[in-house]
């Protein structure tokens, strides 16, 4: 079934249609940093494009939209990834991974191409799903994990399985044209949003890393070599990259130990 955006699981534990977030009293069409509560960490975009984090700082800025109670315009520069897809994309089936997805047009660094949109579901019923499928079964839930300052950890479960979006196409690949960050618009719940890495040509086929390195830094030796014990579940990758770890990513924490 298909949905643009996050719908609540069938556990029912999270809504991402709340809105829980004031919004901002900006009475401008457009909103501007250090005046918008909504930009309280500076500029996310500029030319719909998101704003390049310094490469030391290592890790990616929170990005929060102008939400529902904002007083701004909806033409404020705050709003991009809510506005959902602008882009011309194309499923396609590739050779060896099953469905991909494409672009049709041009792609600028830094624009927003897609969300990862489907069932937002708890740590129960995202383990039960987990459980439940065989070798065969191909796995979209997808588990980000976002560490705050404080030591805690924030965990998001999306599952497009059964109602999603075109995001669910999207192949894995060791050296990807698109990055993921969540942003959020109206809660505290992200909206996974899906930005180019790179210019992306038209006909290019579209990827990000399904480990979620942040900056797709080049992955680590130790990381490319699976433990003896992971190698039954874990599934090869037909990237193609150069630098290409042989098997999909793997996170073991969803999975009971074998």
């Amino acid at each position: 079934q298909y949905s643009p955006d996050n719908v609540a699981g069938a556990d029912g534990n999270v809504d991402p249609t709340e809105i829980t977030f004031p919004g901002c009293s900006c009475g401008t069409i457009s909103c501007v940093p250090h005046v918008c509560s909504c930009l309280h960490w500076g500029e996310n975009y500029n030319s719909l494009c998101l704003r390049p984090t310094e490469e030391e700082e290592g890790y990616t800025r929170p990005v929060f939209e102008c939400n529902a109670m904002c007083q701004c315009g909806e033409s404020c520069q705050n709003r991009v990834v809510q506005r959902g897809l602008q882009l011309r994309l194309e499923v396609f089936k590739t050779e060896k991974k099953g469905w991909g997805l494409r672009t049709l047009e041009f792609i600028a660094k830094g624009r927003f191409v897609c969300e990862y949109a489907g069932e937002v579901l708890g740590f129960n019923e995202a383990h039960r799903r987990i459980q439940a499928q065989t070798s065969k079964d191909s796995n979209y839930i997808i588990a980000v994990r976002e560490h705050l300052h404080s030591g805690q950890i924030l965990e998001t479960f999306v599952d497009p399985t059964y109602v999603g979006n075109v995001g669910r196409f999207l192949n894995h690949s060791c050296e990807p044209n698109l990055f993921m960050i969540p942003v959020r618009v109206d809660s505290m719940v992200p909206k996974l949003a899906l930005f180019a890495a790179t210019d992306i040509s038209a006909g290019e086929e579209l990827s990000y890393d399904y480990s979620g390195r942040f900056h797709n830094l080049p992955i680590p030796k130790r990381e490319q070599e699976p433990l003896e014990d992971d190698n039954q579940l874990r599934k090869p990758c037909y990237c193609g990259a150069t630098s290409c770890a042989s098997f999909l990513p793997w996170d073991s924490s969803l999975f009971s130990t074998p």
